[in-house]
């Protein structure tokens, strides 16, 4: 017998998109092609973001190899990366006036370098174009190969993030490919370089306050300085059920905890999103 479907509640009701900035991003994102991650992961804040005149852009397409669990973006057989995409994600960027960007991307296990070598290029493109844009990247494991982790961490974004996205123990359930431990790796070999280290992760899904208590240990062990968490609410039948919606007051309790226990930076609210507020951890 399935499951009734849990009611979502109060503090989860989201503004519809509107006004005047909100039309001129989603103008320019469909004028240069680009993806965002506001769409294809059917972020909550996106009405909120895009009347602000701000978007998480995705680069590499808008395909990914991966099949995550809790994870909205198409999954499949990707197209080869497109050439222009650097200067046009630049140029956009740009147009929108952004002080702050954000850059994510889908995983490519497919192509040689994971797409490292495309990363860098984007953000090299972002920084010639808009030298005054300070950058968060958000980028996927490259298989915890060093030497392509290098490649981004060369082109010098302000922030370079990486999402645990669950505690340890549900990895495996919750993640398709990516490894927990290797995560921990990517993370530590961003804050080792002397880039500012960030990742996040979701609740809701049936972990512990315990676990959560340990996946925040693991990250500050690692020189994690910037962390996030949100609620998991599920983008269709066919992803993980939520197993909890977590009251606000919750969320507020791990913020004050992940401060205490030295982040530099706690963001913790059910709607929180990786890139959520991004202009302010820089």
């Amino acid at each position: 017998m399935t499951e009734p479907i849990q009611r979502k509640p109060d503090w989860l009701k989201i503004k519809l998109p509107k006004g005047t900035n909100y039309a001129q991003v989603k103008s320019i994102v469909q004028r240069y092609n680009l993806h965002t991650i506001c769409t294809s992961g059917k972020c909550p804040n996106m009405g909120e973001c895009w009347a602000a005149g701000t978007a998480t852009l995705m680069i590499l397409g808008d395909i990914c190899t991966r099949s995550c669990k809790f994870c909205a973006t198409k999954t499949g057989h990707p197209l080869p990366p497109d050439v222009n995409e650097p200067q046009n994600v630049a140029e956009s960027i740009r147009l929108m006036g952004l002080k702050h960007a954000v850059i994510t991307s889908v995983d490519r296990d497919d192509l040689p370098d994971k797409g490292a070598t495309h990363w860098a290029k984007t953000i090299l493109e972002i920084k010639k174009l808009t030298p005054g844009t300070a950058m968060e990247v958000l980028i996927p494991d490259f298989d915890g190969i060093e030497e392509l982790i290098t490649l981004v961490i060369d082109a010098k974004p302000d922030i370079i993030s990486h999402n645990l996205e669950t505690v340890k123990r549900l990895t495996p359930l919750v993640r398709s490919r990516a490894k927990y431990d290797v995560s921990l790796q990517v993370i530590k070999t961003i804050a080792d370089s002397g880039v500012v280290a960030k990742s996040g992760i979701m609740v809701g899904l049936g972990e512990t306050r315990d676990e959560i208590l340990a996946t925040m240990d693991d990250l500050l062990a690692v020189g994690c300085k910037v962390f996030t968490i949100g609620q998991y609410l599920q983008p269709t039948t066919s992803h993980l059920p939520v197993v909890e919606y977590v009251h606000p007051d919750v969320f507020e309790e791990y913020r004050q905890i992940g401060l205490q226990k030295g982040f530099k930076i706690v963001e913790s609210a059910p709607l929180v999103r990786s890139s959520y507020h991004a202009e302010r951890h820089v």
